[in-house]
């Protein structure tokens, strides 16, 4: 099967018609993707372990156009990577997109970096997203492929101090989007990835405050940080028919600062 050319997209990147799993979708990248992904008529089931996500999914189902279900799930748990998927499938009868947005960030200097924070990082940023990717992409592959999206990090192309297993992670998490990208072409399945710079989510304006922040900002060439929005907006591009010819890629949002 070829990745098929759609010669009368929607040139507005309308995602009507679509249903996407988002996972990490209670609050700040994934809630924002989702909330996008709804504004463009997609179905959206959004996924996390906190509770939160159910308030997500009321507010997003009012604004419309598109529908929202909602699950609570530890995708580190195989048994739940099936649960998720029949829960898209029992909401909306498909899936065609899935964002992998769920992730933590355990920072510490490398000689002193605990064996719980390496191995906590590698399971959810890493090895989570495979086993999800793995669980979607078996339905994509029987019903005539999808799109599968990795919140992947300038983290993953660069050295940072402090983030030995996030860095691992993040690069990782590029290098299975190109393995499963290169797999499952044949099938009609795009794979990419989205690397992002610091952005400033609940959580992003709390650690990058103060003197922090503009330090960090000094180096970055664009001179700010990211929006929520802004890597919402490429995600939806990316699951959009538009880009059905975009697979593999690494799309780096950071305002230049890995070009330095």
């Amino acid at each position: 099967m070829e990745i098929a050319y759609r010669e009368n997209f929607d040139i507005n990147y309308g995602l009507g018609g679509k249903t996407a799993i988002v996972t990490g979708a209670a609050n700040g990248i994934g809630e924002a993707i989702a909330r996008l992904f709804a504004r463009k008529a997609a179905n959206v089931l959004l996924v996390d372990l906190n509770e939160g996500v159910h308030a997500v999914e009321r507010e997003i189902t009012a604004q419309g156009p598109g529908k929202a279900a909602s699950a609570v799930a530890d995708i580190t748990r195989r048994p739940a990577l099936q649960e998720v998927v029949d829960a898209a499938l029992t909401a909306f009868g498909a899936v065609d997109v899935l964002v992998n947005c769920a992730g933590v960030a355990l920072l510490e200097e490398a000689e002193s970096l605990p064996e719980e924070y390496w191995d906590k990082t590698l399971e959810v940023n890493l090895k989570a997203a495979f086993m999800m990717s793995q669980a979607v992409g078996g339905h994509m592959i029987k019903h005539g492929g999808g799109k599968i999206i990795n919140i992947a990090s300038q983290a993953a192309v660069v050295a940072l101090d402090r983030h030995v297993a996030y860095c691992a992670s993040k690069a990782g998490l590029v290098a299975v989007t190109q393995v499963l990208a290169s797999e499952w072409a044949e099938y009609g399945i795009n794979v990419n990835a989205i690397s992002p710079t610091v952005v400033l989510t609940e959580l992003g304006k709390k650690a990058w405050a103060g003197e922090a922040g503009e330090a960090m900002k000094k180096l970055i060439p664009a001179g700010r940080f990211g929006y929520p929005d802004e890597i919402a907006a490429c995600a939806a591009y990316l699951a959009s028919d538009a880009a059905n010819l975009i697979t593999g890629a690494n799309l780096v949002i950071d305002g230049g600062f890995t070009i330095r």
